[in-house]
C-alpha cells in the first residue's frame, strides 16, 4: 500500500530554519506530483508548495514564497521542504501528499487533487 511518512518537524524560534522530509513507498514516485500542505489549529488545511515529478516545475503559496523551497530526489523517493525565516504564523501540522500526473511539469495546488497523504509532522515557531 502507499505510504507517505513525514519527518523533520519540531520547535524552532522565529527566524530559524527547518527541513521537512517525506519518504514515499508503494507507488511509482517519479510519476507523482508531490505537495506540502499545512493546517493550523482552528483553520482549514492550506496549500504550501508543490513540485512536478520532473523536479523542475514548482509552485508556492504567496505566504511562503521566497522563504520555503520544495525539492525532490526521485532516486530516494523523497520530497523535501526547506523552510527558512520561519514565522510564528507558520506554526501548523505539515502534510505531504501525492498526486498522479501525466506530465513532469504538472503541479497541483488543490487538496482534493491529491490521492495520498501522510500523517503529518508538527512545526511550532516561537516568537
Amino acid at each position: 500500500q502507499v505510504q507517505l511518512v513525514e519527518s523533520g518537524g519540531g520547535l524552532v524560534q522565529a527566524g530559524g530554519s527547518l527541513r521537512l522530509s517525506c519518504s514515499a513507498s508503494g507507488l511509482i514516485f517519479s510519476s507523482y506530483c508531490m505537495g506540502w500542505f499545512r493546517q493550523a489549529p482552528g483553520k482549514e488545511r492550506e496549500f504550501v508548495a508543490t513540485v512536478g515529478w520532473g523536479g523542475v516545475a514548482t509552485y508556492y503559496a504567496d505566504s511562503v514564497k521566497g522563504r520555503f523551497t520544495i525539492s525532490r530526489d526521485n532516486a530516494k523517493n523523497t520530497v523535501y521542504l526547506q523552510m527558512n525565516s520561519l514565522k510564528p504564523e507558520d506554526t501548523a501540522v505539515y502534510y505531504c501528499a501525492a498526486a498522479q500526473t501525466s506530465s513532469r511539469r504538472d503541479v497541483r495546488t488543490l487538496a482534493n487533487e491529491y490521492g495520498y497523504w501522510g500523517q503529518g509532522t508538527q512545526v511550532t515557531v516561537s516568537s
